[in-house]
């Protein structure tokens, strides 16, 4: 085991930073712990470790087990928000004023890992949130393996290596519930994992663009990637059914608002437009809903 401890220069909310990394309450590569701990386990480009993340006393401190621990505590502060500027950011509506008041501890995280944030992005396509979870958790339970760590934590899982992806036979995509547009996706993007990797160093805006060149990745896909692997504070999830009208019923009190409506009312904030919207998120309901939910399509019966 080894240890690291950060010191956030102000207010920190370990939960709010590190949610978003969960795919799902379930994620056997997730888990938050009864007193508040986070414990994380990546595939690292050292190999499998598996982090436990916790904040006391004003300091985060961290423990970590595997070939990959040592990584995963070199990049900690990163992961953490080290690197994020939530100051840049300057509320010019009411809403957004106030969540920026209620949630100082906001900040960015940043994996600096592609794949690990790319692959769920991809089962997350076109279909229910909760379709896209239970896809991550079989390919994890089946095709992963077991995390490192200590006796007594929780039971977690590693997901594969790049050739692992691509070596999942197609029936085992079909018993996860995923279709074959999206599993030849992640085959493609597993097949030239160590260049996607090295965008890892690149700006969020050149990286989404080489993500963007594997067909079967589109702006929403990389925009969904980068916002984790590169704490990107400005990239908007375009294409998304809901979020465009959740923008724009909160910042304007109008129905159905579309992806260049809500590019539009985040003009303002260039630079920070994702940041924006989580905060968004945070904060707004969203508008009334006046159609049916999106069905859940499940083609593992066919």
């Amino acid at each position: 085991m080894a240890t690291r401890t950060w010191a956030p220069p102000g207010p920190y909310d370990l939960g709010r930073t590190l949610g978003v990394l969960a795919r799902g309450p379930g994620d056997p590569a997730y888990r938050v712990a009864g007193d508040g701990a986070v414990w994380r386990a990546s595939r690292t480009p050292l190999g499998p470790g598996t982090v436990r993340i916790a904040a006391r006393d004003g300091r985060v401190c961290a423990e970590a087990w595997g070939p990959g621990g040592d990584w995963l505590l070199d990049h900690l502060p990163a992961l953490l928000g080290a690197d994020d500027e939530p100051a840049a950011f300057v509320p010019r509506h009411r809403l957004l004023h106030e969540a920026h008041r209620r949630h100082p501890g906001l900040r960015l995280a940043r994996t600096g890992l592609v794949l690990e944030s790319l692959v769920p992005a991809v089962l997350e396509q076109k279909v229910t949130s909760d379709e896209a979870y239970r896809a991550w958790r079989l390919l994890l339970w089946r095709h992963g393996e077991p995390a490192p760590g200590p006796a007594g934590m929780p039971r977690m899982r590693v997901m594969p290596d790049a050739r692992g992806w691509a070596m999942i036979p197609s029936w085992e995509w079909h018993r996860a519930g995923v279709d074959g547009k999206r599993s030849a996706t992640i085959v493609r993007a597993a097949r030239v994992a160590s260049r996607l990797e090295s965008a890892s160093s690149l700006d969020p805006a050149r990286a989404a663009s080489l993500l963007r060149a594997v067909p079967g990745i589109g702006p929403w896909t990389a925009a969904e990637t980068v916002q984790r692997s590169h704490g990107a504070a400005d990239a908007v999830t375009v294409g998304d059914l809901h979020l465009p009208k959740t923008v724009g019923w909160a910042l304007s009190g109008v129905r159905g608002v579309d992806d260049a409506g809500m590019l539009s009312l985040l003009a303002p904030y260039a630079g920070q437009r994702h940041r924006a919207c989580r905060l968004i998120l945070l904060m707004s309901r969203g508008q009334p809903r006046r159609a049916p939910r999106f069905s859940v399509n499940d083609i593992r019966g066919w």
